[in-house]
């Protein structure tokens, strides 16, 4: 694995971005609507994502082949657009997830396949590479299929908070071994 100094950042990035995402949610979930702080949060989650999916693809190395830097980049590509999507939501005043998704149109959901598409071969790439536990890419491949199957369904967006959350578990699972690699 890389030099601890890249490992240590990476780990703490993606340990403390996905638990503002997991906050975030909860915080969305709980009050049914979107709050400035709340937003904010999430956007601190959000614009920090591209940086620590690369780190992860770096600390994988060449083992994660094409697949690992395809699904960082996938990953990270649309979690800038997500990024701009909290700071619209806060500057625009949108009141809840449902509305954002309505007034952003078909960028949404286009974004959402690039989500979807990175995790799953970033996901793969883990689980073949071996570099992080195996589990971790598996949970963050299942995690990518579920949100498009709960999409592609119609779920309720409290139902998609599913799929959000075993990527940020897949993720964290890596960090804390980016963490304690030798």
């Amino acid at each position: 694995m890389s030099p601890p100094p890249l490992r240590a950042a990476v780990g703490i990035t993606a340990i403390l971005s996905c638990a503002l995402y997991l906050a975030a949610d909860a915080w969305e979930i709980a009050s049914g609507q979107f709050l400035l702080v709340q937003l904010w949060l999430t956007y601190a989650a959000f614009v920090a994502v591209p940086f620590f999916m690369l780190g992860l693809h770096a600390l994988q190395g060449s083992r994660g082949g094409v697949a690992s830097l395809t699904g960082a980049v996938a990953y990270g590509v649309a979690f800038v657009f997500y990024a701009g999507t909290a700071l619209y939501a806060v500057v625009s005043g949108t009141e809840d997830y449902a509305t954002l998704v309505r007034e952003l149109g078909l960028a949404y959901p286009l974004h959402g396949v690039l989500t979807i598409g990175g995790a799953v071969l970033f996901g793969w790439s883990v689980a073949r590479a071996g570099v992080f536990p195996r589990w971790t890419g598996i949970v963050l491949a299942v995690g990518g299929a579920l949100a498009l199957l709960l999409f592609a369904a119609g779920a309720p967006p409290i139902a998609q908070v599913a799929g959000n959350t075993l990527r940020n578990v897949a993720f964290i699972g890596m960090a804390i071994a980016a963490l304690r690699a030798r």
